[in-house]
Protein backbone atom coordinates (compact mmCIF):
# COMPACT_ATOMS: atom_id res chain seq x y z
CA UNK A 1 0.00 0.00 0.00
CA UNK A 2 1.62 2.79 1.31
CA UNK A 3 4.76 1.78 2.80
CA UNK A 4 6.59 1.96 -0.66
CA UNK A 5 5.07 3.71 -3.82
CA UNK A 6 5.80 5.70 -6.68
CA UNK A 7 4.03 8.99 -7.70
CA UNK A 8 4.62 11.56 -9.82
CA UNK A 9 5.47 15.37 -8.73
CA UNK A 10 2.89 17.45 -9.60
CA UNK A 11 4.95 20.44 -10.72
CA UNK A 12 8.29 18.94 -12.07
CA UNK A 13 6.68 15.73 -13.41
CA UNK A 14 9.29 14.01 -11.25
CA UNK A 15 8.79 9.86 -10.76
CA UNK A 16 9.19 9.58 -6.78
CA UNK A 17 10.20 6.45 -4.91
CA UNK A 18 9.25 6.41 -1.35
CA UNK A 19 9.82 4.34 1.16
CA UNK A 20 8.90 3.69 4.74
CA UNK A 21 11.73 3.83 6.77
CA UNK A 22 11.10 4.58 10.44
CA UNK A 23 8.33 5.40 12.93
CA UNK A 24 9.83 7.25 15.82
CA UNK A 25 8.31 8.63 19.13
CA UNK A 26 9.06 12.44 18.69
CA UNK A 27 8.57 13.00 22.10
CA UNK A 28 11.94 12.11 22.78
CA UNK A 29 13.88 13.11 19.80
CA UNK A 30 12.61 17.00 19.42
CA UNK A 31 10.79 17.36 22.50
CA UNK A 32 7.22 16.94 20.28
CA UNK A 33 4.02 15.16 21.25
CA UNK A 34 4.06 13.38 18.04
CA UNK A 35 5.47 10.07 16.12
CA UNK A 36 7.49 11.07 13.38
CA UNK A 37 7.37 8.77 10.29
CA UNK A 38 10.43 9.18 8.22
CA UNK A 39 10.00 7.93 4.39
CA UNK A 40 13.01 8.64 1.56
CA UNK A 41 11.75 10.15 -1.42
CA UNK A 42 14.75 9.41 -3.91
CA UNK A 43 17.08 9.07 -1.54
CA UNK A 44 15.91 12.32 0.48
CA UNK A 45 14.70 12.19 3.95
CA UNK A 46 11.18 13.27 4.80
CA UNK A 47 9.53 13.29 8.06
CA UNK A 48 5.56 13.10 8.22
CA UNK A 49 4.99 14.33 12.19
CA UNK A 50 1.59 12.71 13.55
CA UNK A 51 -0.13 14.53 16.82
CA UNK A 52 -0.11 11.64 19.66
CA UNK A 53 -3.35 13.25 20.69
CA UNK A 54 -4.46 11.27 17.31
CA UNK A 55 -4.15 7.73 18.97
CA UNK A 56 -6.12 8.90 21.77
CA UNK A 57 -8.85 10.36 19.56
CA UNK A 58 -8.90 7.43 17.65
CA UNK A 59 -9.30 4.91 20.78
CA UNK A 60 -11.93 7.64 22.06
CA UNK A 61 -14.02 7.18 18.90
CA UNK A 62 -13.59 3.40 17.63
CA UNK A 63 -12.33 1.49 20.62
CA UNK A 64 -9.25 0.47 18.35
CA UNK A 65 -5.51 1.41 18.35
CA UNK A 66 -3.18 2.89 15.88
CA UNK A 67 -0.24 0.30 15.37
CA UNK A 68 2.73 1.45 13.72
CA UNK A 69 1.89 -0.48 10.47
CA UNK A 70 -1.67 1.30 10.47
CA UNK A 71 0.65 4.82 11.37
CA UNK A 72 2.92 4.15 8.42
CA UNK A 73 0.05 3.67 5.77
CA UNK A 74 -1.54 6.48 7.25
CA UNK A 75 1.56 8.88 6.96
CA UNK A 76 2.61 7.01 3.59
CA UNK A 77 -1.26 7.90 2.00
CA UNK A 78 -0.62 11.92 3.21
CA UNK A 79 2.69 12.24 1.91
CA UNK A 80 1.66 10.32 -1.40
CA UNK A 81 -1.61 12.75 -1.33
CA UNK A 82 0.69 15.63 -0.73
CA UNK A 83 3.28 14.76 -3.87
CA UNK A 84 0.60 14.76 -6.34
CA UNK A 85 -1.24 17.62 -5.06
CA UNK A 86 1.96 19.44 -5.85
CA UNK A 87 2.20 20.33 -1.98
CA UNK A 88 6.20 18.80 -1.76
CA UNK A 89 8.39 21.43 -2.48
CA UNK A 90 11.44 19.91 -0.84
CA UNK A 91 10.29 19.98 2.61
CA UNK A 92 12.01 17.81 5.15
CA UNK A 93 9.32 17.51 7.39
CA UNK A 94 5.59 17.84 6.98
CA UNK A 95 2.90 18.12 10.35
CA UNK A 96 -0.52 16.78 10.18
CA UNK A 97 -3.46 17.75 12.12
CA UNK A 98 -5.19 15.37 14.37
CA UNK A 99 -8.46 15.73 11.80
CA UNK A 100 -5.75 14.77 8.93
CA UNK A 101 -4.68 11.71 10.60
CA UNK A 102 -8.08 10.40 11.22
CA UNK A 103 -9.55 11.30 7.59
CA UNK A 104 -6.48 9.55 6.26
CA UNK A 105 -6.95 6.86 8.71
CA UNK A 106 -10.48 6.16 7.39
CA UNK A 107 -9.47 6.37 3.75
CA UNK A 108 -6.39 3.10 4.30
CA UNK A 109 -9.04 1.60 6.22
CA UNK A 110 -11.31 1.56 3.27
CA UNK A 111 -9.04 0.23 1.03
CA UNK A 112 -7.65 -2.30 3.47
CA UNK A 113 -11.00 -3.59 4.81
CA UNK A 114 -9.02 -4.92 7.95
CA UNK A 115 -5.81 -4.02 10.00
CA UNK A 116 -4.68 -7.65 9.15
CA UNK A 117 -4.68 -6.47 5.38
CA UNK A 118 -1.91 -4.09 6.24
CA UNK A 119 1.36 -4.83 4.46
CA UNK A 120 4.33 -6.14 7.38
CA UNK A 121 6.85 -2.99 7.26
CA UNK A 122 10.41 -4.46 6.28
CA UNK A 123 13.10 -5.21 8.26
CA UNK A 124 15.68 -2.35 8.06
CA UNK A 125 19.24 -3.61 8.32
CA UNK A 126 22.47 -1.44 8.59
CA UNK A 127 23.14 -1.76 4.68
CA UNK A 128 20.28 -0.72 3.75
CA UNK A 129 19.76 2.66 5.57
Amino acid sequence: MYEEFNVVDRWTGESLHCLWRANIVAIATRHADAIDVRFEVNGRPVWIAMPAQAWVEYKNRSGNVITDRLAAQIAGHYLKQAIEDGYDNGREMYAMSIEEVLNHLDVVMREAKHTANLPMLPVIHESMA
